[in-house]
């Protein structure tokens, strides 16, 4: 009986899925967790839920962020798109803008790799209940729709 030889490259796929999954997981949990909390009067932080769609391609899907705060003008927010309701992507951009009353603009970029379009721009505005963005980059544009979750 001949016994079989492991190679690392075959640990390269197992290896990917784990890691694809587990920071969907923690997306998922976290998005969880702040979509249980009232959110802050007056700002944009906390759950979202919505969706995407290209204006390039028409394309589109389910779409969930958190965002979180850092600093007077800034807000980080992590994105978690899916697409044919099983492919899922994940991305973190930091969002810079203004506030007038409930009203926030923002823009942000954020440079995903050539190979996904290069860097992405992001420009929208969001009241405490409704989100809205345009997006682009080298290989599409289009919107994120969000208010918050039911």
């Amino acid at each position: 009986m001949q016994k079989r030889k492991h190679s690392g490259v075959t640990l390269v796929p197992i290896l990917a899925l784990v890691t694809l999954f587990t920071g969907c997981s923690t997306f998922n949990r976290d998005w969880q967790a702040a979509a249980k909390l009232p959110a802050p009067a007056g700002s944009i932080e906390g759950a979202w839920d919505g969706t995407w769609k290209s204006d390039h391609n028409g394309h589109n899907g389910n779409l969930r962020a958190i965002i979180t705060r850092v600093d007077a003008n800034t807000y980080q927010a992590r994105f978690r798109a899916k697409y044919m309701t099983v492919l899922s992507f994940g991305q973190e951009t930091r969002l810079t803008g203004t506030k007038a009353g409930n009203a926030h603009e923002f823009a942000g970029q954020n440079d995903l790799g050539k190979a996904y379009g290069g860097i992405y721009y992001y420009q929208g505005n969001a009241t405490p209940e409704r989100f809205f963005s345009t997006y682009k980059c080298s290989i599409d544009h289009g919107t994120f729709q969000m208010t918050r979750p039911k």
